[in-house]
């Protein structure tokens, strides 16, 4: 049992697994929402698109996770404008900012000769350098969150399964949307610094994904998402600590690798269930026969 327990009783680690089970708390949250309304495209958008912001904050020494917010929140209210244009579909809106905000952030970096070393953990994340400030803004942005989503989680619904009825019960859809893209802003904004820009999707999508053929209701995929996600970074630390790995990088491969479990589960369980329902019906015309 030494294997499993040695890593955790190193500082340092004991404060990566607090800094993502507070990640993975969160992308429950947010993530579930994105994944119900089909909004990973603009989760992947907005991951790509902090890029430029933190880039410019890094180079001005001032907090990462400031430029992240601003420059995810700039994708957002971009998104927001361009939607509405009625030339302009969904999907062409995000993928023009996705690619342009993306550029952006290469720019700014080619232009900087001491960008190098920064430019892996910005991509990829460290969440073994995660302090207890990262630790405490994370606390602050998950409580807040789950106040939020709590306040409008009728609305979300409303608006995920049926949004001209939001519209007839007045639940201001257009608001509800911008209020959603926010979260996932200060989701992204605020997690980057353990799995990186590139890698916070995984994290954003999978575990939601994953829990989505074991619920019923809108909480249990939260909580099951939850549960999953703060697997996925113990297993993910302890792999990548015995195997010398990326944290990161290797917390993200663990999430999507439950999904794909998930989902081989949830088909072989239906598999069986559709099986044994079948056995008397075939009993029957066999005695019938």
């Amino acid at each position: 049992m030494h294997w499993l327990l040695d890593p955790f009783t190193v500082t340092f680690v004991q404060r990566a697994a607090l800094g993502g089970f507070a990640v993975a708390l969160l992308c429950a949250i947010v993530g579930t929402w994105v994944v119900l309304r089909g909004m990973a495209f603009i989760g992947d958008a907005m991951s790509h698109g902090m890029l430029p912001g933190i880039a410019i904050a890094v180079l001005l020494g001032i907090n990462p996770v400031i430029g992240a917010a601003v420059s995810a929140s700039a994708m957002a209210f971009g998104i927001s404008t361009m939607s509405r244009q009625r030339r302009l579909s969904h999907d062409t809106s995000i993928g023009l900012l996705f690619v342009g905000m993306l550029a952006a952030g290469v720019i700014i970096i080619s232009r900087s000769r001491s960008f190098a070393v920064d430019l892996t953990g910005i991509l990829f994340g460290d969440v073994l350098a995660v302090t207890w400030s990262d630790i405490w803004l994370l606390c602050g942005v998950l409580v807040g969150t789950a106040v939020i989503a709590t306040v409008f989680h009728r609305p979300f619904s409303a608006l995920t399964f049926d949004a001209r009825k939001a519209v007839t019960l007045g639940m201001h859809p257009g608001l509800a949307t911008t209020v959603l893209l926010l979260l996932v802003t200060a989701a992204m904004a605020s997690s980057f610094q353990v799995v990186g820009t590139l890698l916070v999707f995984g994290l954003l999508i999978a575990p939601p994904a994953a829990a989505l053929p074991w619920a019923k209701s809108i909480p249990t995929i939260m909580a099951i998402a939850a549960v999953l996600g703060c697997v996925a970074v113990a297993a993910g630390l302890l792999i990548s600590w015995h195997a010398r790995t990326a944290a990161g990088a290797t917390i993200a491969a663990t999430a999507v690798a439950l999904f794909f479990a998930s989902s081989i589960l949830a088909s072989s369980v239906r598999a069986f269930a559709t099986a044994k329902a079948a056995r008397p019906l075939l009993h029957r015309k066999a005695l019938s026969a």
